[in-house]
């Protein structure tokens, strides 16, 4: 077994009471008894809902070879005879894993923020820099005061590179998170009115995200979007973090990383771009104007951590976009066949504005239809009624023939599109369900986009269920 950790660097790090035969050490780090592997180390994080003492059984019979657990629930653990680190507070243990993972690695670290498009850049991130070493990155979006921490602590020493999503809801979330980070290169994405409902202004978004300039190692390299409305002020606070190297991607003429033309296409993309004085041309697999968008902050990336721009570039001719996040697949029915776009993972006004793009630049055969799946886009506050509104006027620029809707803040969308536009409207994802299955025709293009909470996951889940893979065409990616 490749031990990630020593059980007694373990105890170290976290100035945990060991308790029982300890093994050698763990090969993993987990906080779900469901994925846990054989080998990890189970540390028991009381949240919100759940508490993780409850699963300790069961984290045990999935092969847990170690607990980590609170003294104050020693106790209710009853009989259980496995062996335990004892802390005072679990998250607290977790935390101090994590910063010591970070002490012992030798990796360049990114970090990575911004309103949208966090996970897709370090997932190409993941996917560029794994061409030219080891590249230890977040699973899924673990970007939270607990995904952090675990990522950190899941962090082999010896990996090349380590890329970390940082989000937040609200101010003062991304600051300890990016303080036990620590990174190289810290990126922001976009400022967007995701989370509006939290803050008066979109400036004091952009303030919250600046957050991460504060953990930059010195020396470290703030890399923003220059094509973003909120460049400057980023730029300023970054340089008040006392940030000294602010590099900039994106058309804009001063833009150090400048995408120099592009051509987008149904499924891929082909791009260039000026790296800083280094002229680079990439096939981009996954499509969108978005995702271009994110490609070049790669490779403004791979430039600043030292790595060969040129394979980063070419990796990013077989990138793929994950589940929810623009995967497409074509699906068969009596007659023919359609394509799904599956968006359903998030949803503010910005991500609308990209879902549409890919929806409008995906051809159509003769007779068929774009259609579009939208549920409601939350933690918008009180411009929520208005921010869903505005999405008719969006709509009314692409070539969409009809569409579906779910959810009541949705309901001010319904109001703005024209009487004679082909519009439903429910109540939910599950009442919306039946209606979109008996109307989707062979050859139609099929977009499917909303909040994450809003379940339209389960809505693509259903679609897919009902409707096979074409031969030949399983899980189109794009």
């Amino acid at each position: 077994m490749n031990l990630l950790w020593t059980s007694d660097a373990l105890v170290a790090a976290m100035d945990g009471r060991p308790l029982g035969h300890l093994p050698r050490g763990v090969s993993g780090i987990s906080i779900d008894s469901r994925s846990l592997q054989p080998g990890d180390a189970f540390f028991a994080i009381r949240g919100e809902t759940m508490d993780g003492h409850d699963f300790a059984t069961a984290a045990v019979k999935a092969g847990a070879v170690l607990l980590v657990v609170s003294e104050e629930k020693l106790p209710a653990l009853g009989r259980l005879t496995a062996p335990m680190i004892v802390v005072p507070d679990v998250l607290e243990a977790l935390e101090k894993l994590g910063i010591a993972a970070r002490d012992r690695a030798q990796a360049r670290i990114v970090a990575v923020t911004g309103s949208v498009g966090k996970t897709s850049t370090k997932e190409a991130l993941r996917h560029g820099l794994s061409a030219v070493g080891s590249v230890h990155a977040s699973a899924a979006s673990f970007n939270n005061h607990w995904g952090v921490p675990l990522t950190l602590a899941r962090m082999p020493a010896e990996c090349d590179y380590a890329v970390f999503e940082i989000g937040m809801n609200h101010e003062n979330e991304i600051r300890p998170l990016v303080k036990m980070v620590r990174p190289h290169v810290a990126i922001v994405t976009s400022i967007a009115p995701a989370h509006l409902g939290h803050f008066n202004s979109m400036d004091d978004i952009a303030r919250a995200k600046a957050e991460i300039f504060e953990g930059l190692e010195p020396g470290g390299t703030a890399l923003l979007n220059r094509d973003d409305g909120r460049f400057r002020l980023l730029d300023e606070l970054a340089r008040q973090a006392g940030v000294k190297k602010v590099i900039g991607y994106g058309e804009n003429a001063k833009a150090q990383v400048r995408l120099t033309n592009f051509v987008l296409h149904a499924d891929h993309s082909i791009m260039t771009a000026d790296v800083d004085g280094q002229e680079v041309a990439a096939k981009i697999g996954a499509p969108g104007r978005h995702v271009v968008q994110n490609v070049l902050a790669v490779l403004g990336t791979a430039k600043l951590v030292d790595a060969d721009v040129a394979r980063v570039a070419l990796a990013m001719g077989d990138l793929v976009p994950e589940r929810g996040r623009g995967r497409r697949h074509k699906l068969r029915l009596p007659g023919g066949t359609f394509t799904l776009i599956d968006e359903s993972y998030n949803a503010n006004p910005a991500s609308m504005k990209a879902a549409m793009s890919l929806l409008e630049a995906t051809p159509v055969e003769p007779g068929a239809r774009r259609i579009a799946v939208l549920g409601d886009m939350l933690e918008l506050g009180d411009h929520s009624s208005r921010l869903h509104g505005a999405l008719a006027d969006l709509i009314a620029k692409t070539s969409t023939d009809l569409v579906f809707l779910a959810g009541p803040e949705m309901r001010a969308l319904a109001d703005r599109l024209p009487e004679e536009f082909p519009a439903e409207h429910r109540a939910n994802g599950e009442e919306l369900r039946l209606v979109l299955m008996q109307a989707i025709r062979p050859g139609d293009v099929v977009m499917v986009k909303a909040s994450k909470s809003i379940g339209f996951a389960k809505l693509v889940d259903a679609l897919m269920e009902r409707f096979p893979e074409a031969a030949g065409n399983a899980t189109q990616h794009g």
